[in-house]
């Protein structure tokens, strides 16, 4: 399984002389591992707001960058990271005020039972806690999770992140369920299936001596395609894992704070309850900060037995960064205009009625747009990838998800305005008219 939206070295003789020397400079001395996006990558020198810039001054619409959630450089973050950053920072076995406040501020944003907060540095980091806390608590060691989801790229999470393809090995304590599915099932199946696929994992799991641990998914499913409707879906799922002992963890890495609207959490749209949730990326606005909120009585005997300590997670200045992000998102009603620009852009998009739009679903300011061959719901990937180069020609950015990488994959910053989502929905038009004419003229 390759990486969705990846430059390729069939790409690579395309690209001009300086181009190719950046690139060959890239890989002589970052190694293979690393990837690139869009067949033309981008170089970029500058961001501000919803718009990127690259290094020959052209400006770019970003609608899917999740990290700078609040646009980049947001003045009020910038402030607060370089004030801090003037005055201390150090760690978190050191009293301070700061760091106690932001975690009370955080916190208050979640149901009172989940109310205690650890800070790691990166989403990856904190699954792999949630993961050594969830054996802890539950003698287990048994993991499931969808089958395309990305929850990091420690060696324990690696291991339940399918996304990561066929060459990175899951562990044989890892069941993979399907994600829902909206688009080919009825709300009623969908629900019903995930919560029996569920179960049958568990059923697996116990069935080869591996005690069930956790169920974790990514509230919004970002890496399966996207689903957010109906409400509720994850419930018989949620309910299957605490009967058999496990925890439920969920992943807000992507779909939290306020992205998806209506709910400052994902999980709240469903009425479930985890036992932990994990959070990240957006949490500084593109300063590296992430943690665990859980409840209490679940670190209660961890907490004293195993200890815990992460040199940079909750630092002064993380607290300062993360204190900007909350205050900003509300202040400036970011998860209302999430939900209003989240619903116009839907519209928007629902109204083009091209053939290959096959489903247009989301919340808020996370949306998936399946692209299809025909009235069989074929996936189309190859059409999927020339949308989404053809945009990053016409300067908007998005990416793409699904199994099938045929999901247009659309998450712009929280602060983007009906005006930016009217902008991406008339070159999406222009772009769809355009690839109809040429398939015509071929006789295609």
């Amino acid at each position: 399984m390759s990486m969705v939206n990846a430059f390729s070295r069939e790409d690579f003789e395309r690209l001009d002389e300086t181009e190719r020397a950046l690139i060959a400079r890239r890989e002589k001395v970052l190694g293979p591992a690393y990837r690139l996006f869009y067949e033309k990558p981008l170089h970029l020198v500058r961001g501000e707001g919803v718009f990127l810039y690259d290094s020959a001054g052209e400006k770019y619409l970003d609608a899917y960058n999740n990290v700078a959630s609040l646009g980049h450089c947001h003045p009020r973050v910038v402030e607060a990271i370089t004030k801090q950053t003037a005055i201390l920072n150090t760690h978190t076995r050191y009293l301070h005020e700061s760091i106690v406040e932001y975690a009370e501020t955080l916190t208050a944003t979640f149901p009172n039972t989940l109310s205690q907060v650890m800070f790691t540095c990166t989403g990856s980091e904190a699954n792999d806690l949630a993961y050594r806390i969830a054996r802890f608590v539950t003698g287990g060691t048994g993991i499931i999770a969808t089958e395309l989801a990305y929850h990091g790229l420690t060696s324990a999470v690696a291991e339940f992140s399918p996304s990561l393809g066929e060459s990175v090995t899951l562990g044989p304590h890892v069941r993979t369920v399907p994600a829902p599915d909206s688009y080919r099932h009825s709300s009623e199946e969908m629900m019903e299936k995930f919560g029996r696929d569920v179960r049958a994992a568990i059923a697996d799991l116990k069935r080869h001596g591996i005690k069930p641990a956790m169920l974790i998914t990514d509230t919004i499913f970002s890496s399966d395609g996207i689903f957010a409707e109906p409400k509720g879906f994850l419930k018989p799922a949620v309910d299957a894992i605490h009967e058999a002992g496990g925890l439920f963890i969920a992943d807000e890495v992507q779909p939290g704070f306020g992205r998806t609207g209506e709910t400052m959490w994902g999980f709240e749209r469903h009425g479930v309850a985890p036992d932990m949730v994990t959070i990240g990326k957006p949490m500084g606005n593109g300063y590296p900060m992430a943690g665990i909120v859980l409840r209490p009585d679940v670190i209660a005997e961890f907490g004293p037995r195993a200890r815990y300590f992460n040199t940079f997670g909750g630092n002064p200045v993380a607290a300062a960064a993360g204190k900007a992000v909350l205050d900003s998102i509300r202040i400036e009603g970011l998860q209302q205009n999430a939900l209003e620009v989240g619903d116009y852009l839907m519209d928007g998009l629902r109204s083009l009625s091209h053939p290959a739009i096959g489903d247009v679903r989301g919340s808020g300011l996370f949306i998936g747009v399946e692209i299809v061959g025909d009235v069989t719901k074929r996936p189309d990937p190859a059409l999927t990838t020339r949308i989404v180069n053809g945009l990053r020609d016409r300067r908007i950015l998005i990416s793409a998800s699904g199994p099938h990488a045929n999901v247009l994959k659309i998450r712009p910053p929280l602060i983007f305005s009906r005006e930016n989502a009217t902008m991406l929905v008339d070159e999406l038009t222009v772009l769809m008219k355009t690839i109809c004419s040429e398939a015509n003229r071929l006789g295609k």
